[in-house]
């Protein structure tokens, strides 16, 4: 006769892990069903976002500049240090060799005087401390001992300050490195941003801009202003003939520019050598704090941590590279994302 059995029933752990991953199943599907499409940001929040990335941006490219001017002063400084360190040496050469020809001389005439012989097979710095040894030279071995010893503590310090700007250089690349990155990391992310946009709203937010650029341009030329000094006078009549050269970063010229190299190269025009970096530039001239004293020419700097700085145009505009994308150009300083912080009189 065969047997009946009951089925298996599932375990009571079993059963509430099924239950709990249906009603999960149900939620998530619920969720879904109830959720609403992502939204594409506007044109205006696009623009919002891609300003913000341009800031960060100009940031890492003033501590990218400030990585390069420092690397190109590391490499000139070791390069002279090498030169002098190669000269010393010659020089150290040769007199070591007068004290062998000395030798030489006293080793013909009746032998090798021994203090000579002990310094020629020792290190001088460590005899000449003795003072017994100095009762037994001559004054012009005295005098030639004495120069071999300053020329080799000579060495041995630059040697040392060669060396340790060597690896200040090797730090310096790094962190050349480094903000290049940071620059075309938040470049390419802003460029994502505008790829986003439609061909109409591009050509809207490109229209937008060249109005106030003209409404700037109008309000400058409608009165001049009066240059800070000579010098400040030259330097804004050069920086007017870049209008219209791109922004580009790390460049100083003469085609392009990003806003420190658009105020140095500018001022150099009128045989004024200033820093290269906007916070560089800061501390250096007299500093005007109100707006309303500012004369054409003087250098405006905005953000707190002084990261852009441009040429002060007259009624409240400012000459300056504002930043990827754009070009040399007038733009009223109440529409720069920064608040103006102050300005300097070169």
């Amino acid at each position: 006769m065969a047997s009946h059995r009951r089925p298996k029933q599932p375990s009571r752990t079993r059963v509430t892990v099924l239950t709990t991953a249906a009603a999960a199943a149900v939620a998530l599907s619920a969720n879904a069903a109830n959720a609403a499409p992502s939204e594409k940001p506007s044109k205006d929040e696009v623009k919002s976002k891609v300003d913000q990335l341009y800031q960060e941006t100009e940031q890492a490219t003033e501590k990218l500049d400030g990585a390069k001017e420092k690397q190109d002063k590391l490499e000139k400084e070791i390069s002279t240090l090498q030169d002098n360190v190669a000269r010393g040496q010659d020089e150290l050469n040769k007199l070591r060799d007068g004290l062998g020809t000395m030798a030489s001389a006293q080793y013909r005439t009746g032998g090798i005087d021994p203090s000579v012989a002990l310094f020629l097979s020792s290190n001088p710095n460590d005899y000449l401390d003795k003072a017994s040894a100095m009762d037994q030279l001559s004054s012009q071995q005295v005098e030639a001992l004495k120069k071999v010893q300053e020329k080799q503590r000579s060495l041995a310090q630059q040697r040392q300050e060669a060396s340790a700007k060597l690896k200040d250089l090797a730090d310096t690349r790094t962190e050349l490195a480094k903000q290049k990155k940071t620059v075309q990391t938040k470049l390419a992310a802003a460029q994502k941003l505008l790829n986003s946009l439609t061909a109409k709203e591009k050509a809207a937010l490109d229209a937008q801009q060249s109005r106030a650029t003209r409404a700037s341009e109008r309000t400058v030329l409608s009165d001049p202003g009066t240059p800070a000094s000579g010098r400040a006078g030259a330097a804004f009549s050069a920086g007017q003939t870049k209008i219209g050269s791109p922004y580009v970063y790390g460049a100083s010229g003469p085609s392009s520019f990003d806003c420190s190299g658009f105020t140095s190269w500018a001022y150099a025009q009128a045989g004024v050598s200033i820093p290269r970096t906007s916070e560089s530039q800061a501390t250096i001239g007299t500093r005007i704090y109100s707006q309303s004293d500012l004369q054409v020419g003087d250098l405006v700097f905005f953000f707190g941590d002084l990261h852009h700085v441009g040429l002060y145009a007259g009624n409240g505009q400012v000459l300056h590279a504002p930043r990827t994308g754009t070009v040399v150009r007038y733009e009223s300083m109440s529409t720069i994302g920064g608040a103006f912080q102050f300005g300097v009189r070169v």
